[in-house]
């Protein structure tokens, strides 16, 4: 029994990490040859982007210049800042542009109470939500919403680029989302995203549902809710948003404690997804890519440790060089941490330290869910200051 558990634990863990990408890499070559390409011109709809920013009036001008600067025919691009909560001088720095429609209540509710206060007064097809600490590219939106013409497409996620300055947790930040970036990429072409990224998100406004107020992962549960309804979601990575990565990797965990403790609630709110008999590749990709990285393997991982060292003393062979490579691991990744604390960069030592990292922030993030002590304003994790 203990040599089958540790084996089928170790499959379900390289599946997840390794397996999963190999699978949907394969699946997605075979499925683009089937479609034909979007045309990039000649779909040009009225869109309003919306700006949430809570207390970000440092950065807010070149936030609006950014978007001021786009590629998209100024009298069918409308603009939507909103400070709910904010008490800095936001307020003032926005009246700088009358082209800006700046939403502001006193009340901090959250990201999501934001955007579903923010919903009601957008009177265009379409919607783009993007985070003000990021910088997008000039054909952002001309990119996002030219998938619109296609009736099947519900939403269009952008791509999240974390610009590189030097420290470690940018470096394991920056190769996360290079690694993360191939498997949405996959997905969409198989058949939808499996959520969006908030950096930048667009929705068709008629499908977009006010949120429950304590939702933490509000890009992913609105997108997947409208997978969920049978509409595409679909990965544009010419269309990017830049942003700087977390100022330490203190606040990094802090940032992905905060997502997987959003995962275990979006997955309690999503379970419909993964009935394969309504949407069998859609319970697929979602249960391979969501569900087992946010429950189950970092169970896994954490049960392989003593099974193989069980195994290790009553069978040797293979274990035992299992069980050392498994130590050299979780010491490299320590080693790291130790590394990276100090100021120093933990060169080929990033691997194994983001990785644990990850599967650490889980169990913090399930402790913090089932404690049910996620509040709905969470406390953002500082970014360093980019050049």
């Amino acid at each position: 029994m203990l040599v089958f558990l540790f084996w089928l634990s170790l499959a379900v863990v390289l599946f997840t990490y390794v397996g999963y990408a190999l699978v949907v890499w394969v699946w997605a070559k075979l499925a683009r040859g089937t479609k034909k390409a979007v045309a990039a011109g000649g779909f040009e709809p009225e869109v309003t982007l919306v700006v949430p920013a809570y207390n970000e009036a440092d950065i807010l001008d070149e936030k609006v210049r950014n978007c001021l600067a786009l590629d998209y025919p100024a009298e069918k691009l409308h603009l939507m800042f909103i400070t709910d909560g904010s008490n800095d001088h936001s307020g003032a720095v926005l009246a700088k542009y009358p082209e800006v429609q700046h939403l502001h209540s006193p009340e901090r509710a959250g990201k999501s109470m934001a955007e579903n206060r923010a919903i009601r007064y957008v009177k265009t097809p379409y919607v783009i939500f993007t985070d003000c600490n990021t910088l997008l590219n000039p054909e952002a939106a001309r990119q996002l919403v030219r998938h619109y013409a296609d009736p099947r497409v519900g939403a269009v996620s952008g791509e999240k680029r974390v610009l590189r300055d030097g420290s470690t947790s940018g470096a394991g930040e920056g190769l996360y989302w290079k690694y993360e970036s191939f498997l949405k990429q996959c997905d969409s072409d198989i058949y939808s995203l499996m959520g969006a990224a908030g950096e930048l998100v667009s929705f068709r406004t008629d499908l977009f549902k006010p949120l429950e107020a304590d939702t933490i992962l509000d890009d992913f549960v609105q997108s997947m809710r409208i997978v969920d309804n049978g509409y595409r979601v679909i990965y544009e990575p010419q269309a990017y948003a830049m942003e700087p990565p977390s100022f330490s990797l203190k606040e990094e965990m802090k940032r992905k404690v905060r997502i997987c403790a959003g995962g275990w609630q979006s997955m309690a709110r999503l379970l419909p997804l993964l009935n394969p008999l309504r949407q069998p590749v859609v319970a697929f990709l979602y249960f391979s890519h969501r569900v087992l990285r946010w429950s189950l393997t970092p169970a896994l991982l954490l049960l392989l440790l003593p099974l193989n060292a069980a195994l290790a003393v009553s069978h040797g062979g293979i274990y035992t060089v299992l069980l050392v490579l498994q130590g050299l691991f979780y010491g490299a990744a320590a080693l790291g941490w130790y590394q990276a604390s100090r100021g120093k960069a933990a060169g080929p030592l990033l691997v194994p330290l983001y990785f644990t990292m990850m599967n650490v922030a889980v169990f913090q993030g399930a402790a913090r869910f089932f404690r049910n002590s996620q509040p709905a304003a969470w406390d953002k994790a500082q970014r360093a200051p980019v050049a």
